[in-house]
């Protein structure tokens, strides 16, 4: 019970990530595009696929397939979160922004069919597909598991 606490973080992942489109979303139209630094735009754009708008042309079905997905792998995450000793704290943290930004995406899933996405980096006239804060989550939180699947970051146990 005592890893209860990183719940705390996943918590704020989604309030972060559900406060960013609730902005984006009153105060853009869709597909507008406002330069912010070199680099980087925010253009809002909505996504009915999974990473990298994969299945976005599917007809609909994807949208509840990703969603069960995403409600499945939230379970699981919540239940492995809940049985870390106290120690492992690295992979807790891991776990509670995965977990975060898996909702955070559920959440826009099942509330309009897509995910609301914003955060648009490129180079020249390439550009990265468009992200958002659950995203970010999740992706922070999967480098932060293979950093420590890796053991690149040892504790007072590690030696």
């Amino acid at each position: 019970m005592h890893n209860l606490k990183w719940l705390l973080l996943s918590l704020l992942a989604v309030v972060l990530d559900q406060a960013s489109k609730l902005a984006i979303d009153s105060h853009m139209p869709l597909f507008q595009s406002i330069p912010v630094l070199p680099y980087f735009n925010l253009t809002y754009v909505h996504n009915t696929g999974a990473a990298f708008s994969f299945l976005s042309e599917a007809g609909g079905w994807q949208r509840w397939l990703f969603a069960g997905l995403a409600a499945l792998i939230s379970i699981m995450i919540a239940i492995w979160l809940t049985r870390l000793q106290k120690h492992e704290v690295l992979l807790s943290a891991a776990l509670s922004l995965v977990l975060g930004g898996a909702i955070g995406n559920l959440i826009d899933r099942l509330a309009y069919g897509y995910v609301i996405d914003f955060l648009d980096v490129y180079v020249g006239s390439w550009h990265w597909p468009a992200f958002n804060v659950a995203d970010s989550a999740i992706t922070l939180g999967v480098a932060l598991m293979l950093v420590e699947s890796l053991g690149l970051v040892r504790g007072k146990e590690g030696g």
